[in-house]
């Protein structure tokens, strides 16, 4: 009996401790019901309970629903979510990553009425206007509507959500003061308002908020100091103010910060000196990109919670500090005035995979201690005043994959054990005093891409075995003494051969044939003899051949058009047979020798992708853009200054108006000396005022009928109209003179010239990723912006990297915008060359529908996103650039091969981000206009690839 009793005991044991199931009410399923008619994911659902549908949460007795998650299922119609509010159980909703472009109004009543929801994300969609007001909403802790296109102002909208804890609204178009007004119960943590519009500075009241963790204010348009007592946020951890212009000094007391991990405020205005103890608790620091100056103080790299310090690019002095944290994993010291010795403690960090010290003024010997970093990945030290010769401890660094060692004072040879950094990808041990031979072991560094060893004194011959370097890409070796005969080379070469300034003899070898994807080879000024071999002509990516000051004889060969210069100078016993006009050009002057990497080839290709386009149009379109070094101007004699008839200031800007003088301006234009550029329809020449100030004075000639420009009053209109435009990323025109045959328009100077320049010149290995992602971001707000206006889109018949001007190597103008708007495509002797723009930026569907789209505007700047994530030119090897890098895209794993080597290598983060922008270049330079992406969606999606 006592047995059975205790049955009978634990059975009712056992159903009291198991939960009491219930279904949802008729209501909710109801309501569950009609949504699965809205939502594609639900409407095939055989389960009759939505607790088990896709994204549904419920609460744990099943009787109603708390969470609901809609995201990525590609929903555009917004209509139904007012439908969603009629479950008042809900605590969180998720309707990310759709593509929402409003939100109903009713949507936003409705919702505000549950009191229990806490949760509400809108982010990746693309939704447009301003953000609602949030009326009720009482409980609501948590609001996410980043990554969208909003605009307008936030001041007044969120005063009311007593209860929120994190607002994200990061990669908007949000303008106006960083809001405080953000519930009177101040429990905000989480404030992200980062690639914004927002002005001003950042307010005192934000620092009521004494419950934030983290604030991100990055990359706006904020200026002003820091607030003083900043460092009163004691439970702050990540305080983000990246890319803004902020200024003055960075507050003493940010050293208060008991909890703080993460602090950047690089690329902003800040000067002053670093305040001593701010790393106090920082894991991540970064100041770069600033005008910070003194020393750097002796305690800020100690704290042992340090891991990454990125000070590069400031005015700091004196020595680097010998304490350093042992948990430092990147330390950027570079492109201040730091002088002293590099310390050896950092020979102690065994975590330190990044250190960069170059561009300073530091000398002594490389420590022989930096040979146990056995993390390091990247050592620069490149630029400085650094003597004694390379420690053999360095070749223990098996995990380096970049060494620069450039621009140095070093001396000795090069260790033969630099074999065992088996890793290693870019070598450059130029601009030294290194002496001896190269030592054959090189040759066993099977992942090298990029060996300069150019500019010192190294003797002896190369290697035989050099050519096993099967990944080479590019070989400097030029501006030494090296002798003996030209060994075969990797076939992998592509960027460049130089062996220049050497003593090499005998021919010219046939072998050098071979090196099919070789653009720059560079033999000049050595003893090399007999004739040019005939196969050189068959490297089909060759774009330059520097033969200079040879013993060569012999007849040139006959090169492809693609080979742009061919300089064979200083050898009197050569024949030169080719003067055809088509052929490549031959220097007629002594020339010193290029060693340089890729050179721009200028190739008279196809106007469109796999789109019949004669050679005759290309060749016009190619020729609409050149410098005035490349081409003569004509009559070199000044003329008289130009009669103006009229003349008018367009902008309100008091400081252009006190400084253009029309007099002035036009006595500049009468001088050729002046011109700094030439388009197809315009001259640009440099104006400097009274004042000292210079403009550029862009020349349209009336003569030419394809201007629309009916009548100077007609003009003038046109011109007022883009004069009262503004936008820091536009060439918005100031003032403008008529004369009888010309208008003449004035615009801010941009003293970097155009991104072709700057991009595939000389300087084009200064633009960092940093410049080259501003560049981008900049160009894409400024065609947001001309797409966007209320009059209508303002279009660009010829938008390229040579129609943008460069105020500094991170602010882009667009120009040529007024040219829409006066030209008359109908009137031109060659139409498509009028429309389409420029070779290798011209959209397919322009070579037969003959009009100008902002679909071929965002194709357009799909090619500049190419340009800056390459490297090449629009038109390389006679190959578009678009068209080739479409071709290598088809698998994904090989998209590494499409970037700029020398930019992506140098941080995991820009590698990445690199790709992230490559994703949207794709999109724009779709072959279908109508899968292109508009100009705000690429904006967005450039922001969110940072």
């Amino acid at each position: 009996m006592r047995s059975h009793e205790q049955r009978v005991y634990f059975f009712f044991f056992f159903l009291s401790s198991v939960p009491f199931v219930l279904s949802l009410s008729s209501t909710q399923k109801e309501i569950m019901e009609k949504l699965s008619r809205s939502v594609s994911v639900w409407g095939n659902e055989k389960e009759p309970n939505p607790c088990a549908w896709k994204g549904v949460s419920c609460s744990s007795d099943n009787s109603s629903i708390a969470n609901l998650s809609l995201s990525g299922l590609s929903l555009s119609d917004s209509s139904f979510l007012p439908l969603v509010c009629e479950i008042v159980s809900l605590e969180a909703l998720d309707l990310s990553d759709n593509f929402f472009s409003s939100v109903p109004e009713g949507f936003i009543t409705a919702c505000g009425k549950i009191d229990g929801l806490k949760q509400l994300n809108f982010s990746r969609n693309r939704l447009v206007g301003s953000l609602p007001a949030f009326d009720g909403f009482v409980g609501l802790e948590s609001l996410d509507f980043s990554s969208n296109m909003l605009n307008g102002t936030i001041v007044s909208l969120l005063g009311s959500l007593n209860d929120l804890k994190r607002l994200y609204l990061t990669s908007n178009n949000l303008s106006g003061n960083v809001p405080i007004n953000l519930g009177n119960s101040k429990v905000l943590e989480h404030l992200i308002l980062s690639k914004n519009s927002f002005t001003g500075s950042i307010p005192d009241g934000l620092l009521e908020y004494r419950k934030l963790v983290r604030i991100d204010l990055s990359e706006n348009q904020l200026s002003g100091p820091l607030p003083g007592k900043i460092g009163d946020l004691s439970k702050l951890e990540e305080l983000i103010l990246s890319s803004n212009n902020l200024s003055g000094e960075i507050p003493m007391n940010l050293s208060n910060f008991q909890n703080l991990l993460r602090f950047a405020a690089n690329q902003n205005k800040f000067t002053g000196n670093i305040p001593v103890g701010i790393s106090r608790s920082l894991k991540n620091l970064d100041l770069s990109y600033n005008k910070l100056g003194g020393q750097i103080p002796t305690d800020l790299l100690m704290q042992s919670n340090l891991q990454t310090v990125d000070l590069s690019y400031n005015l700091l002095e004196g020595s680097i500090p010998a304490k350093i944290s042992p948990n430092m994993v990147r330390l950027r010291l570079g492109s201040n005035s730091l002088d002293g010795t590099i310390p050896s403690e950092l020979g102690t960090l065994p975590k330190l995979t990044y250190l960069e010290l170059e561009n300073n003024s530091l000398s002594g010997s490389i420590p022989s201690k930096l040979g146990s970093c056995r993390s390091l990945a990247l050592l620069n030290l490149g630029m400085n005043n650094l003597t004694g010769s390379l420690p053999v401890e360095l070749a223990s660094l098996s995990s380096l994959q970049v060494l620069k060692l450039q621009s140095n004072k070093l001396v000795g040879e090069i260790p033969y054990q630099i074999s065992q950094m088996q890793s290693l990808s870019t070598l450059n041990i130029s601009g030294n005093l290194l002496s001896g031979s190269i030592p054959i072991s090189i040759s066993s560094l099977q992942n090298l891409t990029n060996l300069n060893l150019q500019g010192n004194r190294l003797s002896g011959s190369i290697p035989a075995t050099i050519d096993s370097l099967k990944n080479l890409l590019e070989l400097q070796l030029g501006s030494n003494q090296l002798n003996g005969h030209i060994p075969e080379m990797p076939l992998s070469l592509q960027i460049a051969l130089n062996l220049s300034h050497n003593l090499f003899e005998g021919t010219i070898p046939e072998s050098l044939s071979r090196l099919q994807g070789l653009e720059v080879l560079d033999l000049s000024n050595n003893k090399l003899s007999g004739e040019i071999p005939t196969s050189l002509t068959r490297i089909g990516s060759l774009t330059q051949l520097l033969l200079a000051n040879n013993q060569l004889s012999g007849v040139i060969p006959k090169f492809g058009k693609y080979v742009t210069i061919i300089d064979t100078t200083g050898n009197p016993r050569l024949v030169n047979i080719t003067l055809q006009s088509n052929s490549p050009q031959i220097l007629p002057g002594k020339r010193k020798s290029v060693a340089v990497a890729v050179v721009i080839a200028v190739a008279v290709a196809a106007a469109s992708l796999g789109i019949g386009v004669t050679v005759v149009i290309a060749v016009s379109i190619s020729r609409r853009f050149y410098r005035v070094k490349d081409e003569p101007l004509g009559a070199t004699e000044d003329l008289p200054p130009p009669q103006v008839v009229q003349g008018n200031l367009l902008t309100a800007n008091a400081i252009h108006r006190s400084n253009i003088d029309f007099t002035k301006a036009m006595e500049a234009v009468a001088s050729t000396s002046n011109i700094l550029l030439k388009t197809r329809f315009s001259t640009y020449y440099k104006a400097v005022m009274p004042s000292g100030r210079s403009y550029f004075i862009k020349k349209i000639n009336w003569s030419d009928k394809i201007f629309q420009l009916g009548s100077h009053e007609k003009f003038g209109q046109e011109l007022e109209i883009l004069g009262k435009l503004s936008n820091s990323n536009v060439m918005m025109p100031l003032a403008y003179v008529l004369t009888v045959d010309s208008a003449y328009l004035f615009y801010e100077y941009a003293q970097k010239g155009t991104l072709f320049d700057i991009l595939h010149g000389s300087f084009g290995s200064a633009l960092d990723w940093a410049s080259r992602y501003s560049i981008a971001v900049g160009i894409a707000q400024g065609l947001a912006f001309l797409h966007g206006h209320t009059s209508g889109p303002v279009l660009l018949l010829d938008l390229s990297s040579k129609s943008i001007m460069l105020k500094s190597v991170k602010e882009p103008q667009i120009g040529d915008i007024e040219l829409y708007k006066v030209i008359d495509p109908s009137k031109s002797t060659g139409s498509v060359s009028t429309v389409a723009g420029s070779v290798g930026y011209v959209p397919p569907e322009y070579a037969y529908t003959m009009r100008v789209t902002t679909a071929g505007n965002v194709y357009s700047f799909g090619v500049i996103l190419l340009e800056l994530l390459t490297g090449k030119p629009p038109v390389s090897e006679g190959t578009e650039l678009a068209r080739w890098v479409l071709n290598n895209t088809a698998q994904r794993d090989k998209w590494d091969r499409i970037l700029d080597f020398s930019i992506s290598r140098t941080s995991l983060a820009v590698r990445n981000q690199m790709l992230a922008v490559l994703k949207v270049a794709l999109g724009c330079v779709s072959v279908v206009p109508e899968t292109r992406p508009k100009m705000k969606s690429v904006l967005r999606m450039l922001l969110n690839a940072r």
